[in-house]
């Protein structure tokens, strides 16, 4: 059964691919193709080969005819690297944190540090856009005193 089989099946049992607490599949049965993680995620097939291309993707697990086998770790890796692309993170920082992560715990210090300056990063835009805000409702409330 799909990933997409298995949403029709049960309407509202089936959570986002991004919720890290619930797969589609469970462990050890999770064996997803590419079309099913582009379903899941919204990801094209392009950009998850890109990801995998450049290093950004753990490597992907391969059938006996050579299609690319997804599993929930993948599912949940994917969910990690669109929060960063929401955050504004480079992709070049990405590559840098998946190869972190990849060498092992030793690089938890410089892993967290990647991470902390792109925190100071997102607080800087969300401080922005609430002076923005700020203007905004302003404008918003003098035309309606003028109504």
């Amino acid at each position: 059964m799909t990933v997409t089989q298995v949403a029709k099946s049960r309407p509202g049992s089936v959570r986002s691919c991004e919720d890290d607490t619930a797969h589609p599949l469970p462990d050890g049965r999770d064996q997803y193709t590419i079309s099913e993680v582009v379903a899941c995620t919204g990801l094209s097939a392009h950009t998850l080969r890109w990801y995998e291309r450049i290093g950004l993707m753990p490597h992907i697990d391969r059938s006996h005819t050579g299609q690319r086998r997804f599993t929930n770790k993948d599912l949940d890796w994917l969910a990690f690297v669109g929060k960063l692309r929401l955050t504004g993170m480079p992709v070049a920082d990405m590559v840098r944190y998946a190869e972190l992560v990849r060498l092992g715990d030793h690089t938890r210090a410089d892993r967290r540090e990647l991470l902390e300056g792109t925190r100071v990063d997102v607080l800087r835009r969300i401080a922005e856009l609430q002076d923005t805000l700020a203007v905004l409702d302003h404008k918003i409330d003098m035309y309606a005193e003028r109504a």
